[in-house]
């Protein structure tokens, strides 16, 4: 697996899949931009009527779950982290290790675009917290705090 070029502001969905090992269908972040080292960076979601989770939630009005916008969070924070802090995540992956204060305050709908701004809070490797708000159009529609880990893949 190739590097990703040290210094960029914007992450496609090649440089994002190259910090995650999510695949479709949870692979939930299209780019990442944005990027301040050591502070945020903005993961987005460009929520398509085609995703697989509209085929049950609700066919007849499409929501995007709200477990899915947390998942997007902890992917935007997974993809920052790894990539700012230069993580070797060659047989590594994050997992999450708790959710406070979620709130979702709108729904997410296809043909929303999903902006994520996840911030660190607290970073002691390997476990670290952020902050995320989840907006459409500049509107809040979901904020939570989390927390991470960097874990060995079990054999």
């Amino acid at each position: 697996m190739s590097a990703i070029e040290p210094g960029k502001t914007v992450l496609d969905v090649s440089d994002v899949m190259r910090l995650l090992p999510h695949r479709y269908p949870l692979l939930m972040i299209d780019r990442l931009i944005d990027i301040r080292p050591g502070e945020s960076a903005i993961g987005v979601k460009c929520v398509s009527y085609g995703e697989a989770f509209f085929q049950g939630h609700f066919p007849q009005k499409p929501v995007m779950p709200g477990v899915l916008i947390i998942e997007a969070m902890a992917q935007a924070a997974a993809a920052f982290t790894s990539y700012t802090e230069e993580l070797d995540v060659e047989n590594k992956i994050v997992l999450f290790t708790g959710v406070d204060r979620a709130r979702f305050r709108k729904p997410v709908v296809p043909g929303d675009q999903l902006h994520i701004l996840v911030r660190t809070v607290h970073r002691r490797p390997p476990v670290w917290r952020f902050h995320g708000e989840a907006s459409v159009d500049g509107v809040r529609v979901a904020d939570a705090t989390f927390a991470a880990m960097l874990a060995q893949v079990p054999s």
